[in-house]
């Protein structure tokens, strides 16, 4: 991994993991995680369906990936995993190149669900989709 911005929390977490094999693939990079703020990057190119826009389902898996990366470095805290359990989006507008930009911020962190916002962003701060996932946070199996 490139140089990131990690919690404390976060550090724990990810010393024996990734990304997931479909955000790698997809180019998916975090720029910083913690439980209260996640953000990463995903090209566009790589990521368009055959109108030359970004698939509606790539701004799915950034914000599964960032929702559930951020569900669980707070479920880590508490001894716990998340797994989600619910996604939705709404596409406002989309990029046909450059990079797009997600933050996600906690709108709920309880000790047994998370709900997580996710906010993707074209480079010139255009809002492309609105992401929100529900986690559960369970206890760890063996």
């Amino acid at each position: 991994m490139k140089d990131i911005k990690l919690s404390d929390d976060a550090k724990s977490l990810m010393q024996n993991r990734g990304l997931g094999e479909l955000a790698e693939r997809m180019g998916i990079e975090l720029v910083e995680l913690s439980s209260d703020y996640t953000e990463a990057t995903m090209p566009v190119i790589g990521n368009r369906q055959p109108l030359g826009l970004v698939n509606g389902g790539a701004y799915l898996v950034l914000g599964e990936t960032l929702g559930s990366l951020a569900a669980n470095v707070w479920a880590h805290t508490l001894g716990k995993v998340a797994v989600g359990i619910e996604i939705n989006a709404s596409h406002s507008r989309s990029a046909t190149n450059g990079m797009v930009k997600a933050i996600c911020k906690p709108i709920s962190l309880g000790k047994s669900v998370t709900v997580h916002e996710i906010l993707c962003y074209d480079e010139d701060g255009n809002r492309l989709s609105t992401v929100r996932i529900t986690n559960l946070i369970r206890e760890k199996k063996n």
